[in-house]
């Protein structure tokens, strides 16, 4: 599977990219026919920070109190936290870097992080927003707990609308002919083409 593997680089910096795979995979939402893999964003060093800085440009006019950060992005937020209250609006602003749960797919605020969200302006940031039913998911449960969304920052993202700026490192556009669909709606699935890989935040398991 990994044979079909093409890398992908963003066009504002270079070291900043992403790993796509065609083929038919199931993720928790749906079934795509590409894996993205994200690891070397989430993982390394170098390009953690060079692609929060490229989110940190994105929002540099946007006031931030506090980054909840989905899909193992939190090395990536801690270094976007770094950039924002050091060299934009948000200069001297201790931001907080959270991860709060998701259970049901909805976002669960343990009463140790509210003060983090209630009454604060918070960005979220994730690596992949496809169908963006996790995003608006998020962006609702900030409103629920008393917060103030200001945005979405992901890697990977289609075009979808959550009623915040959304910014998105790689595209369709990158991608064109990715899909995604319903589970009982899959023409792969239709057409009795086997799932190759299970995709989730911490990557893909190949099915034999």
């Amino acid at each position: 599977m990994e044979k079909r593997a093409y890398d992908i680089f963003s066009k504002s910096n270079r070291e900043v990219m992403i790993r796509v795979i065609p083929g038919h995979f199931a993720t928790r939402h749906s079934h795509v026919n590409y894996c993205v893999d994200m690891t070397k964003v989430k993982s390394d060093l170098t390009s953690a920070k060079l692609a929060a800085r490229l989110f940190a440009d994105g929002f540099s006019s946007t006031p931030v109190d506090t980054i909840i950060t989905l899909d193992r992005m939190k090395m990536v937020g801690a270094f976007l936290a770094e950039y924002l209250s050091t060299t934009h609006i948000n200069s001297g602003v201790n931001i907080g870097v959270i991860s709060p749960e998701i259970s049901n797919d909805k976002m669960l605020l343990r009463d140790n992080f509210l003060s983090y969200v209630k009454n604060k302006n918070v960005l979220l940031l994730t690596a992949s927003a496809t169908t963006g039913k996790d995003a608006n998911s998020v962006v609702e449960g900030i409103r629920y707990y008393g917060g103030m969304p200001v945005g979405v920052a992901t890697v990977f993202g289609s075009n979808f609308d959550c009623g915040v700026p959304v910014l998105k490192l790689f595209g369709l556009d990158n991608v064109p002919d990715y899909s995604s669909f319903a589970p009982t709606d899959c023409p792969l699935c239709r057409s009795g083409v086997k799932v190759d890989a299970v995709v989730n935040s911490y990557g893909y398991s190949k099915i034999i």
